[in-house]
């Protein structure tokens, strides 16, 4: 028993990659910086041909989901998700590109099969407990003030 448990920790050493911290977060912080310097551009873009700052950074929002999604039926987001990390995961870019991947990836079993049911298989749990967690505070919020407290 002991022999196998010793070989099963040296396969699980042998075949685990090894994480490079402080080169990842480097990466992660220069593709999210970029990101975001890009978001920053179009909204200064947008705010100079006299738009409101709301309405500028909406439709920056917009840029970014397109581009996004974009890049992600070309191949080309996943490999700066790959190179950059949670630096590309986590914008607003990534959101769009797990909504967008699972519908790429499953095109060829149809639109119905294939697209229709597998889009939402990364997204799908983040956006039922973002809008159930915002239903539960939104009746918290309303109970609150109902009763004066806020």
């Amino acid at each position: 028993m002991e022999v196998n448990k010793k070989a099963y920790e040296a396969y699980v050493k042998e075949v685990t990659p090894v994480n490079k911290k402080l080169p990842n977060i480097i990466k992660a912080f220069l593709v999210g910086g970029i990101i975001c310097t890009i978001g920053q551009i179009c909204t200064t873009l947008i705010m100079n041909q006299g738009v409101e700052k709301d309405t500028a950074s909406a439709w920056t929002t917009l840029i970014l989901i397109a581009a996004s999604v974009i890049l992600t039926g070309l191949n080309i987001y996943p490999k700066i998700t790959k190179f950059g990390g949670a630096g590309a995961l986590v914008p607003i870019t990534g959101f769009a590109n797990s909504v967008v991947a699972p519908a790429v990836e499953f095109k060829a079993e149809g639109q119905v099969f294939g697209i229709g049911c597998k889009i939402f298989t990364i997204a799908g749990p983040v956006i039922l407990y973002g809008i159930l967690s915002s239903w539960i505070l939104g009746v918290i919020a309303y109970v609150l003030k109902a009763f004066g407290i806020v």
